[in-house]
């Protein structure tokens, strides 16, 4: 077991990096404030909607801001979707409440029933032409909701994956408080949640072999995906240092042209 100093500091490595440089300001105008079930979100909407696709992006434990982020902006600016991303806390994205969150209502419902809800008003955009991408306690969740409902979500990218979450418990976070145990938090990791007849078609995952605490996780994800005969892309070989910043933007670049690639083969 990790210790809470060791968790903490890479969990830690997911807050925000730095804010926009003014030569992005025109760029940043399409970042909006919204809420949704009169909870917090971010939405980047494009000034001219030339897409019926839409993206929903899960942060990461340090509860970043892509609207604070100048290589993502200058991403989703470039791919063109819109990209909603909800405040969820360190609720890992579950469908367990977390009381941080609501006390009542889960993660994964909101993402699936109050999420999809305001893209398809606001937007007018519905599954399955939304995609899920996430980064670290993010990325679990996006694992977690597309295996779950792979009809719904049949797009998912996820980078540097808590897959084995469960980990952290015991370490004094607010997982602690949303399970009983360790082995009940296991209970609720994507890889238990593989179907082998109903599982997204279009899935990319990655993580940096010098991420040693979540490395290990992933590696067995793409072991049992390989094994039920499910079909993905991952990438477990590039590396820029570990659980960084740097490796999340590179890979979000992979990311966003694997779901732009899904997109035109949907159609």
């Amino acid at each position: 077991m990790l210790s809470s100093h060791t968790l903490s500091v890479r969990l830690n490595a997911n807050r925000s990096p730095l804010p926009l440089t003014p030569r992005l300001q025109s760029i940043s105008v399409m970042w909006q404030q919204i809420e949704i079930n009169g909870k917090a979100a971010e939405a980047f909407l494009p000034q001219q909607q030339t897409s019926d696709h839409a993206i929903i992006y899960l942060h990461a434990h340090g509860e970043e801001h892509l609207s604070q982020n100048e290589d993502f902006t200058k991403m989703f600016e470039k791919y063109g979707y819109p990209v909603i991303c909800p405040r969820g806390k360190k609720s890992w994205w579950l469908d367990r409440v977390c009381t941080d969150f609501d006390p009542e209502l889960t993660p994964m419902n909101y993402l699936r029933n109050d999420v999809v809800n305001w893209i398809e008003n606001e937007c007018g955009i519905s599954t399955p032409n939304i995609a899920i991408m996430g980064i670290s306690m993010g990325g679990q969740g996006a694992l977690n909701l597309s295996y779950r409902y792979a009809l719904q979500f049949p797009i998912v990218t996820a980078i540097s994956s808590a897959v084995d979450f469960y980990k952290a418990y015991g370490q004094g976070f607010p997982l602690d408080d949303i399970f009983a145990n360790a082995e009940e938090a296991r209970q609720q990791a994507a890889t238990l949640h593989i179907h082998p007849l109903n599982w997204p078609k279009h899935q990319f995952f990655a993580c940096d072999p010098m991420d040693k605490t979540w490395f290990n996780g992933n590696e067995i994800l793409a072991s049992k995906l390989s094994s039920s005969g499910v079909m993905y892309e991952c990438d477990l070989k590039t590396s820029y240092g570990g659980h960084t910043w740097l490796y999340f933007t590179v890979m979000a670049e992979r990311s966003m042209a694997f779901i732009d690639k899904a997109f035109q083969k949907m159609g």
